[in-house]
């Protein structure tokens, strides 16, 4: 069950993807987000998930404490996103 978080993050992150893709290549991809789908298979790379963690800090104002290292080893798909929002979120409540 996607709830009301789940749904803005995939939005936020389908809007910096195909903002980044330029050409609109992933559009028909990115259309078909869950919480499953790999970062890595909608063309987000290291600098893409700064940016996506950067408009998700901006949008619930919070602040993500890790580097980019960090977040590309422990955020690999959408649903680990989520979660890590969710989390953050509750904390600063």
């Amino acid at each position: 069950m996607v709830d009301q978080l789940a749904t803005e993050i995939i939005a936020i992150i389908k809007s910096r993807v195909e903002l980044e893709s330029g050409d609109g290549g992933t559009a028909s991809i990115v259309g078909e987000l869950t919480a499953a789908t790999e970062l890595t298979s909608i063309g987000v790379d290291s600098l893409g998930l700064a940016d996506i963690l950067w408009d998700l800090e901006k949008a619930y104002g919070i602040r993500i404490e890790m580097n980019t290292a960090e977040a590309w080893s422990n955020l690999q798909n959408v649903g680990d996103m989520v979660e890590a929002i969710r989390g953050l979120r509750t904390k600063e409540a």
